[in-house]
C-alpha cells in the first residue's frame, strides 16, 4: 500500500496538502512486473496515470516484424499514461519493465477528478509534460543532425546523473537498447562505445558508465567534444 507519506516525497505530488495525500493514498493501487512484461500496450483504451516506485521502465514503438524504436527509458519516481485519460485517446506507445518492476497507478476517474479539483497537481502534470516534450525534441534533433558518434554520446549524457560530483550512468542500457534509442546498429553502438573508453571519454564499471571529464581540446572527436563540454 503506498502511503502519504510516500506519495509526499514524489515531486508529482509533492505540494499536495496532507488531506489531498491521505484520499489519493486511499485510492491508489500497486502493481508488480517482471522483466519483458508489458505494463502498458500501445493501441489500448487508456486505464489511469502510472507512476514507477522502483526498477527501471522502456516506453517504445514496434512494428508488425518486431522491429522497436525506444522513446524513452523511465525510472522512480517518473510517471507515465497521463495523456490518454486528458484526451480520451488510445495509448500511443507500449511500456515495458526492464526488470522487476513496481508501479502504482491512478485510475482514469480519480486522476481526471484529481486533475480537475487540483491546480497544483495539474501544474506538476504539465511540467513533466513540457519535460517530456523537449526530450522528444532533443532526440528528433539528434536524429536529423548528428551523425551515429554524436548520437551515442547524446544518450550517454542524457541518461547520466550526478553522483559524488561525477557523471555516471548507473544501470546502462544494453547496446542493443541504445541502438534502438538512436536507430542505428548494435554493432556500430559497440564500435562507438569501444572507441569512447580507448579516448578515455568514458570509463565502464561492470553496468556502470563513467563519464569523464576530459578536456575538449584533446583532440577527439569534435561532436562529442562540443557535447562534453556541458559538464567539463
Amino acid at each position: 500500500m503506498v502511503t502519504a507519506d510516500v506519495l509526499k516525497s514524489m515531486t508529482l505530488f509533492a505540494e499536495l496538502p496532507a488531506a489531498r495525500l491521505a484520499a489519493l493514498a486511499q485510492v491508489i493501487t500497486v502493481q508488480r512486473f517482471q522483466r519483458g512484461a508489458l505494463i502498458m500496450r500501445a493501441g489500448e483504451r487508456p486505464d489511469g496515470l502510472y507512476v514507477i516506485l522502483s526498477g527501471r521502465a522502456k516506453v517504445l514503438r514496434s512494428d508488425e516484424e518486431g522491429r522497436e524504436v525506444i522513446l524513452a527509458t523511465l525510472g522512480a519516481p517518473q510517471f507515465f499514461g497521463e495523456m490518454g485519460p486528458l484526451d480520451d485517446s488510445p495509448r500511443s506507445a507500449s511500456v515495458q519493465a526492464l526488470g522487476p518492476c513496481e508501479v502504482m497507478c491512478l485510475s482514469t476517474v480519480d486522476f481526471v477528478r484529481c486533475l480537475s479539483e487540483s491546480r497544483v497537481l495539474a501544474m506538476s502534470v504539465m511540467r513533466g509534460m513540457a519535460e517530456r516534450l523537449r526530450q522528444a525534441d532533443r532526440q528528433i534533433e539528434s536524429l536529423a543532425l548528428l551523425d551515429v558518434y554524436g548520437r551515442v554520446a547524446r544518450v550517454l549524457l542524457d541518461l547520466a546523473e550526478d553522483i559524488g560530483g561525477e557523471r555516471i550512468i548507473r544501470h546502462a542500457p544494453a547496446k542493443q537498447e541504445i541502438a534502438n534509442m538512436i536507430g542505428a546498429s548494435r554493432e556500430m553502438v559497440s564500435r562507438v562505445i569501444k572507441d569512447l573508453c580507448k579516448r578515455g571519454h568514458i570509463r565502464i564499471e561492470s553496468r556502470r558508465i563513467v563519464i569523464l571529464k576530459k578536456a575538449a581540446a584533446d583532440g577527439g572527436d569534435a561532436e562529442l567534444a562540443r557535447h562534453l563540454q556541458r559538464i567539463g
